[in-house]
């Protein structure tokens, strides 16, 4: 092989590599939303606005999401002493596919005074994925029990989601990447285009390093006799 069609393979086999590389890397959007909650309280209806902060730990097959108030959004007429307090969410997923994942946290660690507003602990659960794709996960419903009372909290404000997230499935659940009408076959490619399938099937397809070298190699002399 001449020195220039030894260079030309190396850098459409490096050039195939990076591509495959940037189509496995997860992708995640993630920002803190300002959540309007309309509280249905044992004295009345009242309203708070929190930013809401949820975050993403991929843990087995699923993934530990934890859900984070910034400030309070009910308040109590009475102290509510250590513990007393007991807080749960949900957290609505859509986008791939459609759930709700139901999130808690510990009571309060320290008493809450009357009248002010109280800090929610962060909320966390697991949401394991039925289908693989680009989901979002958004603030639901807020469930506060105390002292025998529940007060419930639902965002007003249509809030839009805190994290938009790349999910993949147990068992790749859905469409394979690429599978633009859902009928779980990949789009069929040519003589001349076979090189770039490679690379957009993954790392474990696409040879790289010197056996890229001698593939790219092969497949031009056949294409010569």
């Amino acid at each position: 092989m001449s020195n220039r069609k030894r260079s030309t393979a190396l850098a459409l086999a490096s050039a195939l590599a990076g591509s495959a590389v940037l189509l496995a890397a997860p992708a995640a959007r993630a920002a803190v939303v300002d959540v309007a909650y309309d509280c249905k309280t044992p004295i009345g209806d009242k309203s708070a606005v929190s930013p809401i902060d949820i975050k993403a730990v991929k843990e087995g097959d699923g993934y530990k999401l934890t859900m984070s108030f910034q400030k309070g959004v009910s308040s109590s007429p009475i102290e509510l002493g250590k513990g007393a307090m007991n807080p749960s969410a949900v957290i609505v997923v859509g986008g791939a596919e459609k759930a709700s994942v139901p999130v808690s946290g510990p009571p309060n660690p320290e008493a809450a005074p009357a009248n002010t507003p109280i800090k929610i602990t962060d909320l966390s659960g697991t949401y394991t994925p039925k289908k693989s794709g680009k989901v979002t996960f958004t603030a639901g419903v807020l469930t506060i029990k105390a002292m025998g009372t529940t007060t419930t909290c639902t965002p007003g404000n249509g809030p839009g989601p805190s994290l938009e997230l790349d999910v993949t499935a147990a068992g790749g659940g859905g469409a394979p990447a690429g599978d633009e009408d859902g009928d779980g076959t990949l789009p069929q490619t040519g003589p001349t285009d076979s090189a770039l399938a490679l690379g957009t099937l993954g790392g474990t397809v696409l040879l790289s390093g010197a056996a890229g070298v001698l593939w790219l190699t092969r497949r031009g002399r056949q294409a010569r006799s």
